[in-house]
């Protein structure tokens, strides 16, 4: 809106409609203008009793128009204009008081007036906000005082007290004093209600005008003249202007005002004080050094303007105080909003500093916790643990459960430390402890009660769960920086999970040197196919019925330029953790397919077994590589084996799933499924019966070896056994069997006595080169070792 207001209740007028303000004060201001030029006496009285109607008929529209939510303060100027217009149009005037003018005789029944007035004002801008209602009085008694001393000093003691033209009618003197009251009032208005609201500037100066109006008035009458222009103009100014706010659209908004705190404590406040407190002492010590000079000074010369000097003094002494209060309670509440803010902080840093689930402190905590140890030099050590096969429970129970058991588990390791001691989670089953002041045997024994005390099971949901755990621990160090200790402790951790779990490892630089080679040949590797450097030798799989070559295992080798070759077991687990095994493993599927292709384009009917990663299983486009692999190489789909371990089947999880189905997809397809190094890793055998797999293969571990007694004629009959049982086994469920580590004759009667399908070993030959695996499927017959 144009006049800077904030909002109009619903249902009120169109646009048009609330510029009705703007019309009526353009045409009552004119009124106002022309009436004391008009000629005619009774013109000019219909015309200012035509004006009080028009004020009255414009609050009454703006009440009804825009419905004001708190109406009662323009109910009682609707009251004190009617009350007005009542004394002008039904009291007698011209019988009332001989010699007397038509308003000389309503003038003492127009000083009931100003009180409903007075009242309109006051109830106004506290409408709605109780803790305005009071607010601003101080600041209009300061006005009214200061405006008193000068109304006396100018007005009343030269016009009236000094000539002695005692006005007999006492309502011409106390009617610029309720101006002047009406006038403070109105200034209150804009004081506490807003400068904001068009409608209450109007009503100020509509304050502004009567007191023009009366005090034009008052002179006049003292010195015998009749009703002045400047008068007549101002009263039809005030009405106009009154008019005028009662039809603005700001009547009925409530404005958004501060406390009363703010609302009074602000720049045009000051200005006030200033200018009273300054200008009121002046002006009674001026007007009393004046009156020296000419010899008048009378009591009342005296009485009036120092006491109304003095209530100026003391009224701003009073709001000097209110002031102060309104300071101590901003202090107060600015004490206590910076407690809070100090709380919340303190709050917000507990909560970005501990778990949510368990109250430890995590990972940022034990970061600023060891920073301050090593910056002060404190022996002791830093503890990474976390529990061994956590992600089963999780996968078997559900979160919540898993959740339970974190929480049980750190019961339980708060309970071992020594006071002092940090504990921290910093993952999802991964615990820190910090432990402080205490040589290396001290925390060395701290570890080895963490391990004996996670072995007890844990009660959980009515489940009986293990949660052994794996520790690492690095001794602080003054010289290392944080990072460093944390990473020492966390390859100590890995190495403890690799030796088997449920263990503890102490950090030494042999681990930091192997991480380090680890981290060298990861990144040598990564360049390594595209300088061609990796090489696939194939070994071959003997039929044990006719000891013929019926296919090969692809085994890859690393020959890197200038080098010794690089064996398998040096370079694959680096390439698993790095995920590197993924584009590799493509490559070696590739390059086996291309190979025996061509094999079997020279009419050589083998079948070539290459071994899957678990982690190129998870991709997500795995079976799709393979079909690729043996659409760009022309290679049968029943040609190729792929070989998995017993961890992709058993496990559980998305993941496996996803193995799972891409691998039923494949042997739709005709590519076959063997698991490698069968019986090394599970005891559960229920996954051979349910989940696609076409052969097993035996692990070499399993190959019985010489005698182990004289004259017992045969081999270790406990191998044998076991290797029996895996065959019976296979057979019962239809598998085909493939034997491992073949390296001498015993071993291949044995195996085709017991009537395993195929083998491979050293027995037979080495893992060969391409050419020289080919040349061996030029051979007929196998009888003696290659």
């Amino acid at each position: 809106m144009a006049d800077g207001q904030t909002t109009v209740r619903a249902g009120g007028p169109p646009g048009p409609a609330r510029r009705w303000w703007l019309w009526y004060l353009c045409v009552a201001g004119a009124a106002a203008v022309v009436l004391p030029f008009l000629p005619w006496t009774s013109v000019r009285t219909a015309l200012r009793l035509l004006g009080a109607l028009a004020v009255i008929a414009a609050l009454v529209a703006g009440l009804r128009v825009y419905r004001p939510r708190h109406p009662l303060g323009w109910y009682l100027l609707l009251s004190g204009i009617i009350y007005a217009l009542f004394c002008d149009l039904v009291w007698p005037l011209p019988q009332s008081v001989g010699g007397m003018s038509d308003y000389a005789a309503t003038g003492l029944f127009h000083l009931v007036t100003y009180p409903i007035l007075a009242c309109a004002l006051m109830v106004l801008p506290g409408q709605g906000r109780r803790a305005l209602r009071f607010a601003g009085y101080t600041e209009t008694g300061i006005i009214t005082s200061g405006a008193a001393v000068v109304w006396w000093t100018l007005l009343v003691d030269p016009y009236v007290l000094d000539p002695g033209r005692i006005p007999s009618q006492p309502h011409l003197v106390a009617l610029p004093m309720l101006d002047m009251v009406i006038f403070a009032l109105g200034l209150r208005l804009l004081l506490v209600g807003g400068t904001k609201s068009a409608a209450y500037v109007l009503l100020c100066a509509a304050t502004a005008g009567l007191l023009v109006a009366d005090s034009a008035l008052f002179l006049s009458t003292i010195n015998g003249g009749d009703l002045p222009v400047l008068s007549m103009a101002s009263w039809m100014a005030a009405n106009a202007l009154l008019g005028s706010a009662a039809l603005h659209p700001s009547m009925a908004v409530t404005q958004p005002a501060p406390s009363e705190d703010d609302a009074l404590d602000d720049l045009g406040t000051a200005r006030i004080y200033i200018v009273t407190v300054v200008a009121t002492p002046i002006m009674t010590g001026i007007f009393l050094l004046h009156e020296s000079a000419v010899d008048r000074v009378t009591a009342g010369d005296v009485i009036v303007p120092v006491g109304a000097t003095a209530l100026t003094a003391a009224l701003v002494v009073t709001r000097m105080r209110q002031l102060n209060l309104v300071g101590r309670r901003r202090a107060v509440a600015l004490e206590q909003s910076l407690g809070k803010q100090q709380e919340l902080q303190d709050e917000l840093r507990h909560h970005a500093q501990h778990d949510s689930l368990t109250g430890l402190p995590n990972r940022e905590l034990l970061y600023e916790r060891v920073t301050a140890a090593l910056a002060a030099e404190r022996p002791g050590a830093l503890i990474v643990l976390d529990l061994d096969e956590f992600k089963e429970v999780n996968d078997r129970f559900g979160h919540a459960v898993g959740d339970e058991l974190l929480v049980a588990a750190t019961g339980r390791l708060q309970k071992l430390l020594p006071a002092g001691d940090l504990l921290a989670r910093l993952d999802s089953d991964e615990f820190a402890i910090l432990a402080h002041d205490g040589d290396a045997a001290d925390c060395i024994r701290i570890g080895e009660r963490v391990l004996s005390a996670m072995r007890s099971p844990f009660a959980v949901q009515g489940h009986e769960l293990f949660a052994t755990v794996s520790i690492g621990l690095r001794a602080l160090d003054g010289d290392l920086l944080t990072g460093d200790v944390l990473r020492d402790a966390y390859l100590a951790l890995h190495a403890a999970k690799a030796a088997g779990r449920d263990q503890m490892t102490l950090f030494d630089r042999a681990l930091s040197e192997k991480k380090l080679a680890v981290s060298r040949t990861v990144e040598r590797l990564r360049g390594a196919i595209d300088r061609d450097e990796l090489i696939v030798y194939f070994q071959p799989l003997v039929r044990l019925a006719d000891e013929r070559m019926t296919g090969v295992e692809a085994l890859i080798r690393w020959q890197p330029a200038g080098e010794t070759m690089i064996a398998p077991d040096q370079f694959i687990p680096a390439a698993e953790d790095s995920g590197l095994i993924v584009p590799i493993g493509e490559w070696v599927l590739r390059r086996s397919c291309e190979v025996v292709a061509e094999w079997h384009r020279r009419r050589h009917a083998v079948v070539v077994s290459v071994n899957v990663s678990p982690r190129q299983l998870r991709e997500t486009d795995f079976a799709a590589q393979v079909f690729s692999a043996l659409r760009d190489s022309g290679l049968p789909a029943s040609a190729l084996i792929l070989e998995i371990t017993e961890g992709v089947l058993v496990a559980s999880g998305m993941v496996t799933d996803q193995a799972i189905r891409h691998l039923e997809t494949l042997r739709g397809h005709g590519v076959k499924v063997a698991v490698d190094d069968f019986g090394t890793g599970y005891s559960s055998l229920a996954y051979l019966r349910d989940l696609p797999i076409d052969h097993v293969k035996i692990d070499k571990s399993f190959m019985p070896g010489p005698a182990t007694e004289p004259g017992s004629g045969g081999p270790d009959p406990t191998a044998r056994t076991m290797v029996k049982a895996i065959i019976d086994l296979a057979a019962g469920l239809k598998l085909g069997t493939i034997a491992e580590g073949v390296e001498t004759r015993e071993q291949v009667e044995l195996l085709r006595e017991l009537g395993c399908d195929r083998a491979q070993g050293y027995y037979y030959a080495r893992p060969l080169p391409a050419d020289a695996a080919a040349k061996l499927l030029t051979n007929a017959e196998w009888g003696t070792r290659v």
